[in-house]
């Protein structure tokens, strides 16, 4: 499907119920998909889900539900109660009543006057809490979320009991029909039967409900499937399981024509009744899907355990006094506490305190870190063992977690290319199937086993029970799920389907070297004064001064080590950042540059050949060194050092390992370059390359033929990441890189590279498991049906297992140890 999407499109996720199977999934998406102002919609059948990215001046939410629900399924709302003050008549309840209303997402919104109340219903995934309780301070009243379950959650586990207690019913009602089943067979005649249990209008009896009450939900969902010019998993179990009940009710009800040839026989041995086969076949299916729902409850485990992390609740200073809040209450320049032992509640910006801060959950690193005041805190990280004065600065959505969590789940909602392999097959699958098993009854009935009816009447209803598209629908979704769930799980967060999918295939790999081979904190390490007459510390503050304006982490690491020395610094009256070639200041009416040597031969600046020698030994030895030049003379140089990584040398062996090309790519010198990429264990090296070169770098790699996945960490890197195949930005660097990245590595460490290919590489290997064995148990099972060696509830147990093993092969993916 085309993505149409626009920078001014939304995004919402609708939660939908009474999917059975992938040709359920199917016509939803295009349903959703035919809807004037939708740019693109996703339905995820094991996740239940629809994502759709549309237009909000031409469509709202509520024509989704409404689509969805004229083709047969339900979606699931959340619902939130909210305590409201402020409110003096009717005319306010009225006020807020419609201001919710208006809001995109909202479905229904009530209010109490009497019990200063608010009831919102609305689109799951469209809004959260806090948007509503804004809208409400906005009109001038005050509001506070009373507590509640959590809707989505609430309705997949009463689905699950409903689902159990459905199977247990019709396996007490199935029990005697299967006891009875056992005296068709010549090798089980030792095994006493009731005579009762052989009674066919005993089987009746126990089959009528089955059929109509507990199966009734295949004879509705085939009816809106048909209804809607499709078909899926619920027509062929209607077909298979009414053709078993009513030709056993006809031979019932007719007993004398059925005994045509078996005179003697006693009515209540008639063999040819299959009332058993109808029972136990919707017995089977339906515990396939009870297993098949508490499996996929489980394959989301990774979004409940990152919502887990988070507190519930903030300790505010609210007009000098300390109130415990929920956490949806907190708004942005708040200032909350945060004891020892505490989750800090939200993102922000120490005030007062000092403490050492575990962020484990973030980085990876099991130190904690120490946090003062100006330290940037990160929501759900805990405070270990000082009590910290914090200002909040992202809440809701915008934190760290919840936008991890947002990039987890839109994963989880996407599709790999792969899936249109399964969405192809299971859109004509269900004809194709339906016209082979009237061909095998047709076969039978007129060549093989002339006028045998129910013998030829068997073989169709094995094929047609069989042959179920769910397994196909669930095979790449839930490996995605499960697969991007681990990922995340190590920090490594998959922005959608399509990069997991592509990731496999990488053969080169792109590091950036300041802050991502590196640490990316350099220090000052040397200092050396030309023969321009000015004295070592004058040149250090006119250098630090030229320098204090750049955010480049060079300038950063020299401000930082001339400030140690105890010189103050004054701002420049002029400054200009000149990427890739250093800096042009003015500071106490002179002119500084700072930089590279490009930058002193485009500005004709002469360098002495000690100065070159030095500047070479430098480099030589892995430091990256820095001409100064002051009124138009050459008037120093000074050198920094930035240690690479531990973990650089053992990621780069490990990418090598996997026969994965590494490639450094910076903007200093050959010789800088060169040094550490040694140290790195890195073999190619791109030297010397401007920041608007790399992206044009990394164009030439892939006109060579490579799938190229490029590492970086700072805004320079973006068109190189936007360029790559596979970018991928370090979650220490900044969110321009983040954003315009593929996926994200939260922790820093350089394992995460491969870790992240390995994980794509076992995620696409378990798809295509998953596809081998949902098509495997058609291709194989289908024949096998048709020639007349699969009895129906043979068949139909064969159809339950096959969902409920794909589903447990990608279950497997979360025990993957990276």
């Amino acid at each position: 499907m085309e993505n149409r999407a626009t920078d001014g499109d939304k995004q919402t996720t609708l939660h939908i119920t009474g999917m059975s199977c992938a040709a359920c999934a199917s016509r939803i998406e295009k349903g959703l998909n035919r809807i004037d102002g939708v740019a693109q919609a996703n339905v995820n059948l094991a996740l239940e889900q629809a994502s759709i990215s549309y237009d909000p001046k031409q469509v709202e939410i509520p024509e989704f539900r409404d689509k969805i629900a004229s083709l047969g399924f339900g979606t699931v709302s959340e619902e939130a109660n909210l305590n409201v003050t402020g409110m003096t008549c009717a005319a306010c309840a009225t006020r807020i009543e419609k201001g919710l209303n208006r809001m995109p997402g909202v479905t229904g919104a009530t209010v109490n006057l009497a019990m200063e109340t608010a009831h919102v219903e609305y689109a799951a995934g469209s809004i959260a809490v806090g948007d509503l309780v804004s809208k409400i301070e906005q009109l001038g009243y005050g509001a506070i979320p009373q507590s509640a379950e959590d809707n989505i959650a609430d309705v997949r586990s009463r689905d699950i009991q409903r689902k159990k207690w459905k199977w247990i019913v019709s396996a007490v009602l199935s029990f005697p029909l299967l006891w009875a089943m056992v005296a068709h067979f010549s090798f089980t005649s030792w095994i006493y039967v009731p005579e009762l249990f052989l009674n066919p209008w005993f089987q009746l009896v126990l089959t009528t409900p089955i059929q109509f009450v507990i199966g009734w939900q295949f004879y509705v969902g085939a009816y809106k499937a048909l209804r809607n010019g499709s078909s899926n998993m619920d027509v062929l179990v209607a077909l298979g399981t009414s053709a078993a009940y009513f030709y056993s009710l006809y031979l019932t009800l007719r007993p004398s024509d059925a005994m045509e040839g078996m005179a003697g026989m006693p009515v209540m041995t008639m063999p040819e009744l299959y009332f058993e086969t109808s029972a136990v076949l919707i017995t089977l299916i339906l515990v396939g899907k009870w297993f098949e729902a508490v499996a996929k409850g489980r394959s989301s485990e990774a979004i409940k355990s990152l919502m887990n992390l988070q507190a519930t609740t903030a300790r505010v200073v609210r007009d000098g006094q300390e109130l415990d809040i929920p956490i949806e209450q907190v708004r942005v320049k708040d200032i909350f506490i945060v004891r020892p032992g505490e989750k800090i509640s939200v993102d922000g910006v120490v005030v007062d305190g000092r403490s050492a801060v575990d962020e484990s959950m973030l980085s990876g690193e099991s130190l904690p870190v120490e946090k003062e005041a100006g330290s940037a805190v990160t929501g759900a990280t805990l405070n270990k063992n000082g009590v910290l004065r914090i200002q909040a600065e992202r809440v809701g959505g915008d934190t760290a977690l919840s936008r991890i969590i947002k990039v987890v789940e839109d994963a989880q909602n996407s599709k790999a290319p792969i899936q249109r392999i399964a969405d192809q097959i299971s859109g004509i699958f269900v004809p194709i199937v339906v016209a082979m098993a009237v061909l095998a009854f047709i076969v039978w009935f007129f060549l093989v086993t002339p006028t045998d009816f129910a013998g030829s009447l068997e073989k169709m209803i094995a094929v047609l029970v069989i042959a179920c598209p769910c397994a196909l629908g669930l095979a790449t979704p839930t490996s995605i799920m499960a697969g991007s769930g681990r990922a995340a799980e190590y920090g490594i967060l998959f922005k959608g389907g399509e990069h997991l999918e592509m990731t496999r295939s990488v053969n080169a790999v792109v590091l950036d070297k300041t802050g991502t081979v590196t640490n990316g904190k350099p220090e000052l390490t040397d200092v050396m004064v030309g023969a321009s007459g000015l004295a070592e510390n004058d040149l250090l503050r006119l250098l630090g001064a030229a320098e204090k304006s750049s955010e480049h982490p060079l300038a950063e690491a020299i401000v930082k080590g001339i400030a140690d020395r105890g010189i103050e610094l004054v701002g420049p009256t002029d400054f200009e950042n000149i990427p890739g070639y250093g800096v042009k200041a003015h500071v106490e009416g002179k002119q500084v540059l700072a930089g590279t040597r490009r930058l002193m031969s485009r500005e004709g600046i002469a360098i002495d050949d000690s100065a070159e020698h030095y500047m070479n030994e430098l480099e030589n030895a892995g430091k990256t060194a820095m001409l100064v030049a002051v009124d138009g003379s050459y008037a120093g140089l000074v050198a920094v050092a930035d240690t690479i990584k531990e973990t650089s040398r053992e990621a780069v062996a490990r990418l090598r390992a996997m026969n994965i090309e590494v490639i450094m790519i910076t903007g200093d010198n050959e010789r800088t370059a060169r040094a550490v990429a040694a140290e790195a264990g890195i073999e190619r090296v791109l030297a010397e390359v401007l920041p608007e070169g790399k992206a044009e770098e990394v164009k030439r790699l892939q006109e060579q033929g490579m799938i190229v996945a490029m590492v970086g960490d700072g805004i320079n890197d973006a068109p190189a990441l936007a360029t790559a195949n596979i970018g991928m930005a370090m979650g220490t660097g900044t969110d321009v890189a983040m954003e315009a990245a593929d996926i994200t590595l939260m922790r820093g460490n350089l394992n995460s590279i491969p870790d992240a290919i390995e994980m794509s590489r076992r995620t696409m290997t378990n798809i295509r498991q998953n596809l081998f064995w949902a098509l495997g148990y058609n291709v194989i099972g289908i024949p096998i049906a048709a020639l007349g060696f699969l009895a129906p509830w043979l068949a139909g147990a064969a159809m339950a297992f096959s969902s409920v093993s794909v589903v447990l092969n990608a279950l497997r993916l979360q025990r993957v140890k990276l």
